[in-house]
């Protein structure tokens, strides 16, 4: 007997973890997320392309009328569904409950056109409680928040193809601006510039060992004379003291040590106790999950969006995109329960804990991450069942989630101020020095966990280490003085890491937590961003696009103006906003909130003046010099025209005045003689290339135009310090005949090439395992590389660089290989490129499956090729709908689910 109810969701392994706690009436599918978009422009009718959907697939003209279409990729999915709908009795639309669930689900019912009773069954974590209170406690579609996501998602492609034209023309092709990815972009940008206008200070500072009562303890000199020592905290970026105080040289320092060897009188001057507190931090959001998984597990943002993503749709975690630190009710007696259970009853407070989102623009929709279900499962009971990675990120989780229902930590902290009256050139002054201690003495939520913290440049001076007994009035004996950390240098701002953006974005309304994985993978595939290490660095080509927006569209950048157009999007979701006077106001301006919103998108755009493309893709690094931003990459420049290449790996920042000196030796090097071909008298140099060292010959002045001199690149073992002439005569012989092939009398070849030492037989390359290997291969043993299988790009088959596991779709075992374009993911049939974000150890069996899923549901690669001429002609339909404006009443039916928008005109596909 086939289901009575058909379940839709979006991700196949969602289907299967709900498929296990529903009963045999219930059929579950999965949508593999949206089946419906904008197409892009040169995707319309031929029709369409006449009217005003022809450049953003929107009718700007037509209250912002969205064409949409069911994605290629998608349509086999659709006929299922629809097949599976026509034996059901019952629609449920189970989509995530934020603004993109809903979305896909309003698409789901446009597209299906359902005659049955269709139900929205939203839930917040996939256990079997959960499913049943969804099933007990369906709802309508909420148009309000399809209209948030439609909104956003005209804003972006207005945006998106108003402003990157002008990036294709001014600074190069194939960039992208969007409205939270140009602001992140220029967050970074805007710290290297901080860092590259940064001058360090130098200072010492003098830490001494004091001993009471047998007991020793380090003390850090405060003052002299009642003027405090100057710390790193009291420069500014300029290396100016911003506060009255000493800046304690080396001679002083030196001064100071010399009296102090002197053993003066030391004695305590004050001690003061304080009580010392520390609350637990919140449950997780999505944002604060992306900065902890990046501080304690080193994920990238992507990855944690990843796995967290897992560790929902199978039922482990609750939902993993909320901007809410809440917990249900449930779950504080849960995690109360097991940390009373684990820790013993006083670790928990008499009242449970509740904790209220702070974050600009933060919305309540969803309960915070935690644990699923009403029991939570230990790390231990759940980590024969994950990888590694799942098995620690699911740890965090409910570590963060049992401490945030335990007791404060508390204590006492101590500090205690010392002072030594010393002789400095026969005069008497007074040093006075400082220590201070914090001891714990109960420590409630740090026995389940502590968080982690961003580096910072100023670490604070105070230490767990517990002072010993002191009274006022006693005296010290001076021991010894710390000589190893005394000089320091100040520190520039630190740049960006994952977290530490995406804790900055979240502080200044910008985005949404959900978007920020995707927004920081962007930028950096973009080339806009790179990482090193944890570090993200911008590239000189995000300078010049950062700065063409700043001085010419300065409010799409702006953090208020972008967190301001947030704001309007939930003011939308909420119903308290309307979605089409929003864009109204955006793309043809006749708001009141400022410049732009008076002017609108559209007549800033075109009223942009001349852009000057050279003085954009310019910035200056020293009087007279700048860095160009050109085609190949950036460039030097100096007033004269001299030109030298800047390595791609070099931090702006890191291009001082020795650095820029060093680059044009390079550039304006004409090479090493080495000597002459006795074969042709040509004089064969060695010299430094973009692409490393390389051998080269000058061509006689009467030499044929039509000639060019021969080149070798160096081996990896050899130096342009060390080579001579015979060593670049045997590189530029090259290619090396090594025989004829017997059975076919073909020449075999070794030589040299972009990929590598190879061999070349006609058409047919094999490569060689090394250099060497070019004048040392036999003709024998060349025909028996001939006689192996040939792999692709003639290279005998390498063992994979990683192994993954069974893929769970495909069944097929999956693992990384090494490609001809970097390190791919592959089961044999679906092949996926390594994320330039992540590195092959980041990537483990989840995310593997995740890509490989990904790049089936879109489908095999378009082939190019020459555009036909030949009219196509459809038969189907496709629709252009949008949620109307709201309603006096509700419209209800007997069969299709209410909600609270009547539909918009339709558009037909011709």
């Amino acid at each position: 007997m086939s289901a009575k109810k058909l379940v839709i969701v979006e991700s196949p392994a969602k289907a299967r973890t709900i498929s296990g706690y529903l009963g045999a009436d219930y059929q579950v599918e999965a949508s593999v997320g949206h089946i419906r978009d904008l197409p892009q422009p040169s995707a319309l009718p031929d029709k369409l392309k006449q009217t005003g959907y022809k450049k953003f697939a929107v009718d700007v003209d037509d209250n912002f009328q969205p064409y949409y279409v069911v994605n290629p990729d998608k349509k086999k999915t659709v006929a299922t569904l629809r097949k599976d709908l026509a034996k059901a009795e019952e629609l449920y639309l189970a989509t995530d409950e934020d603004r993109e669930g809903e979305a896909i689900a309003w698409h789901l019912l446009e597209v299906l056109k359902p005659k049955i009773p269709v139900k929205r069954m939203v839930f917040h974590e996939i256990t079997q409680e959960a499913i049943e209170r969804a099933l007990e406690n369906t709802r309508d579609i909420d148009t309000d928040l399809v209209s948030a996501q439609e909104t956003r998602r005209i804003l972006d492609r207005l945006y998106g193809y108003e402003v990157s034209p002008i990036l294709w023309r001014k600074v190069a092709r194939h960039l992208s601006a969007g409205r939270v990815q140009s602001v992140a972009t220029r967050l970074v940008v805007q710290r290297e510039r901080e860092r590259i206008a940064f001058i360090p200070a130098n200072y010492y500072d003098l830490t001494a060992t004091f001993s009471a009562n047998g007991e020793d303890f380090s003390a850090r000199a405060l003052e002299m004379d009642g003027v405090r020592f100057a710390l790193g905290r009291d420069f500014d970026d300029h290396g100016q003291l911003k506060r009255q105080a000493t800046v304690m040289d080396q001679a002083l320092w030196e001064k100071l040590c010399a009296a102090l060897e002197q053993k003066p009188t030391c004695q305590v001057t004050s001690i003061e106790s304080k009580p010392y507190t520390r609350r637990p931090a919140p449950p997780f959001t999505t944002s604060t999950l992306q900065q902890e998984a990046g501080r304690k597990l080193r994920m990238s943002s992507r990855q944690t969006m990843a796995v967290a993503q897992y560790l929902y749709e199978n039922g482990f975690i609750t939902y993993m995109r909320t901007d809410s630190t809440a917990l249900s009710s449930q779950a504080i007696s849960a995690a109360r329960r097991q940390a009373k259970n684990l820790y013993g009853a006083d670790a928990i407070p008499e009242k449970p804990r509740f904790y209220a989102k702070k974050a600009k623009g933060a919305q309540e929709a969803h309960e915070a991450i935690r644990p699923a279900g009403d029991n939570f499962r230990t790390p231990e009971q759940v980590r024969s069942l994950l990888s590694d990675q799942q098995a620690a990120l699911y740890e965090l989780i409910w570590k963060r989630t049992l401490a945030s229902q335990m007791n404060d930590a508390s204590g006492t902290t101590d500090t205690v101020r010392v002072s030594a009256h010393i002789n400095l050139d026969n005069t008497p002054h007074e040093l006075v020095f400082t220590a201070s201690g914090t001891v714990i003495t109960f420590r409630g939520f740090l026995a389940a966990y502590e968080e982690g913290k961003d580096k910072s440049r100023y670490a604070s001076s105070d230490t767990s280490t517990a002072l010993p007994k002191l009274s006022e009035g006693q005296e010290l004996a001076f021991t010894e003085v710390d000589r190893e950390k005394a000089a320091h240098v100040t520190s520039p701002p630190p740049r960006y890491t994952e977290a530490s953006l995406v804790k900055t974005l979240e502080e200044n309304g910008v985005g949404r937590p959900s978007t920020y994985a995707s927004t920081i993978g962007v930028i950096i595939e973009r080339g806009y961003v790179r990482r090193a290490g944890q570090a993200l660095i911008p590239s000189w080509q995000a300078f010049a696009v950062v700065r063409l927006l700043e001085e010419n569209l300065a409010s799409l950048v702006d953090y208020d103006f972008t967190a301001t157009m947030e704001g309007y999007l939930d003011q939308i979701a909420a119903g308290e906003r309307d979605g089409k006077e929003l864009l109204a106001h955006f793309y043809f301006g006749g708001g009141a909130s400022g410049e732009f919103w008076a002017r609108g998108l559209k007549d800033t755009v075109e009223g942009l003046g001349d852009i000057d493309a050279r003085d954009l893709n310019s910035i200056q690094v020293l009087k007279g010099i700048n860095v160009r931003v050109g085609r190949y990459g950036p460039y030097l420049e100096d007033a004269e025209g001299k030109r030298a290449s800047v390595p791609e790996d070099l931090a702006p920042d890191e291009l001082n005045a020795e650095k820029v000196s060093e680059l044009f030796t390079i550039s304006a090097d004409t090479g090493r003689e080495l000597g002459k071909d006795p074969e042709n008298g040509n004089l064969i140099l060695v010299k430094n290339g973009r692409y490393g060292p390389y051998f080269t010959e000058v061509l006689p002045e009467d030499a044929p135009k039509s000639a060019k001199p021969r080149t070798a690149s160096l081996f990896k073992t050899m130096s342009i310090e060390s080579v001579g002439l015979d060593d670049a005569l045997k590189l530029l012989s090259l290619p090396r005949i090594v025989g004829k092939d017997p059975e076919s009398e073909t020449e075999i070849t070794a030589q040299n090439g972009r990929y590598g030492p190879y061999l070349k037989k006609g058409t047919d390359s094999r490569s060689l395992e090394t250099e060497d290997q070019i004048f040392s291969i036999t003709l024998e043993q060349a025909l028996e590389i001939y006689a192996q299988p040939k792999t692709r790009r003639g290279r005998t088959a390498k063992p994979p660089l990683k192994e993954l596991g069974t893929d769970p779709v495909s069944g097929k075992p999956v693992v990384i290989k090494d490609g001809r374009f970097g390190p791919y993911i592959t089961d044999g049939t679906t092949n996926v490129t390594v994320p330039r974000s992540n590195t092959i150890e980041d990537i483990d069996a989840e995310q593997a499956y995740t890509l490989l899923a990904d790049k089936r549901a879109k489908g095999p690669a378009k082939k190019r090729g020459t555009r036909k001429t030949t009219k196509k002609t459809t038969t189907k339909k496709a629709t252009a709908k949008k949620p109307a404006k709201k309603t006096a009443t509700k419209k209800t039916t007997a069969k299709r689910a209410t909600v609270k928008k009547s539909a918009a005109k339709t558009v037909k596909e011709q």
